[in-house]
């Protein structure tokens, strides 16, 4: 008889505490309808090149509405192969973060890269990288070395007619 009146409260109990809502404690948090977008004019064409000794870089970029950058990029380095390809990537505040995919001694291959944009000009990133999933990204973006010697300078993408 106690097994069946034990039996009994167990079942009663569980059918109790299933009907029971559950309410958490402290005062309910609403979310806040979502705030309309802000709308970002395009920056349309970009145009960057920097010119020492006998090596150049060219970049000339289109920004969306988006911050969406898509590009060309090129390195003529004296003493190393030439390399040409594209970048995609976003600009966050004043930084170009891209992924650039080029091709170098027949092998196409992706890198990070990095420009800081300070008054009319870019600022190439540079630091410690590391490999994986087939590109090269750095190993963090906020130790990064911003060397002012190299600098691209802003040009007239219409009457400079950047060649890639």
């Amino acid at each position: 008889m106690k097994k069946v009146l034990a039996i009994t409260m167990m079942i009663l109990s569980v059918f109790i505490s299933c009907k029971k809502e559950t309410t958490l404690p402290g005062p309910q948090i609403t979310p806040n309808a979502p705030k309309e977008a802000e709308i970002v004019e395009p920056t349309g064409d970009q145009c960057y090149v920097s010119t020492t000794k006998n090596s150049s870089i060219k970049l000339s970029f289109n920004v969306n509405s988006h911050q969406e950058v898509n590009g060309k990029l090129s390195y003529s380095i004296y003493g190393k192969d030439k390399n040409e390809g594209t970048i995609n990537g976003n600009m966050v505040g004043d930084t170009l973060i891209a992924e650039y995919t080029f091709a170098s001694e027949g092998v196409s291959s992706v890198r990070e890269v990095v420009f800081l944009k300070r008054e009319g000009t870019l600022i190439e990133g540079y630091g410690d990288v590391t490999e994986g999933n087939g590109k090269v990204t750095f190993k963090n973006r906020s130790k990064l070395n911003f060397n002012p010697e190299e600098t691209l300078i802003k040009v007239d993408c219409t009457e400079q007619q950047v060649q890639h």
